[in-house]
């Protein structure tokens, strides 16, 4: 039986998070991204995320647990 050794995950933290977040693919290409709540508060706060959401003219959902970013500036409709 053979094993593969892996380096730890390394925690990035703070604007390094929120860089993290808006250079994926969802957000490059109008998709979507959900974090925990708890994270997002843990990490840079609802308020610094919300500002940075605005200034792409994104949209921002909350949930108890989870908020939700749509990487689409075009207009939503709620269908249920």
């Amino acid at each position: 039986m053979t094993y593969q050794i892996t380096a730890p995950r390394t925690r990035v933290h703070g604007n390094m998070w929120l860089h993290q977040i808006f250079q994926c693919r969802a957000a490059e290409t109008g998709g979507i991204i959900k974090r925990q709540l708890h994270d997002v508060e843990k990490e840079v706060g609802l308020g610094v995320l919300i500002h940075e959401v605005k200034r792409r003219n994104f949209r921002l959902l909350r949930t108890n647990a989870h908020v939700i970013i749509i990487c689409d500036p075009g207009p939503i409709r709620v269908l249920v």
